[in-house]
């Protein structure tokens, strides 16, 4: 997880006909052709290939997802905001793993793309279904407020875990955290990172099961 240890800054469903609903979150559920279905992958894309990789499965009509985030940079001599990924080299992919090892052996034995792999199983990383819905549909709002985390705090994850009952984050689950002195819901997905929601009020969520 070497390119993901960088400090704080800044899913879909399992409805296989969903719509898009971001302009970074291409493509279409499906099912595989042998009947396997498919899964979010997480892919770590070297030199800052991502969007390139991103774009090359869209062509293909695979569903993938880039966090992106608004960042001012120069622009002869002036600074200007431009929407840039919010984590560098990673791609997020809902496909079959026979797929993507397919895509991957397109690039040769010096591939850009490769799984992150979690440690844990032994095995490339795949990301829940509500978590990364979730994940997405905080994303998905490009608030400058925001918030990534790839170091996550045990007192963090002691935050009650909720459900957000009204506003753009309505259905969103994951634990109440406060971050820059504001209210937030945290969406963590597991061995990976995490993302912090905009301000929330109390009357907004209730408390579930943890």
């Amino acid at each position: 997880m070497d390119d993901l240890l960088l400090d704080s800054a800044r899913t879909f469903g399992n409805d296989q006909n969903k719509e898009n609903t971001c302009n970074h979150e291409i493509g279409c559920p499906k099912i595989g052709s042998a009947g396997v279905p498919y899964s979010w992958y997480a892919l770590r894309v070297s030199y800052s290939r991502e969007l390139k990789v991103q774009s090359q499965l869209n062509i293909r009509g695979v569903r993938t997802f880039v966090p992106m985030m608004w960042k001012k940079v120069e622009v002869a001599g002036q600074l200007q905001k431009k929407l840039v990924p919010a984590i560098n080299n990673l791609c997020f992919v809902f496909w079959s793993k026979a797929e993507i090892d397919g895509f991957i052996r397109e690039y040769g034995e010096n591939s850009p793309v490769h799984y992150y792999w979690d440690r844990t199983k032994g095995c490339p990383m795949m990301v829940p279904s509500k978590e990364m819905d979730d994940f997405i549909k905080i994303s998905s709002t490009l608030d400058e407020d925001i918030i990534y985390l790839t170091e996550i705090s045990e007192k963090l994850r002691e935050g009650q875990f909720v459900k957000v009952l009204n506003g753009s984050f309505a259905g969103v689950e994951g634990r109440v955290v406060r971050i820059r002195k504001s209210r937030r819901i945290m969406v963590e997905l597991p061995g990976m990172l995490a993302v912090a929601s905009t301000l929330i009020k109390p009357g907004d969520f209730e408390i579930l099961a943890d």
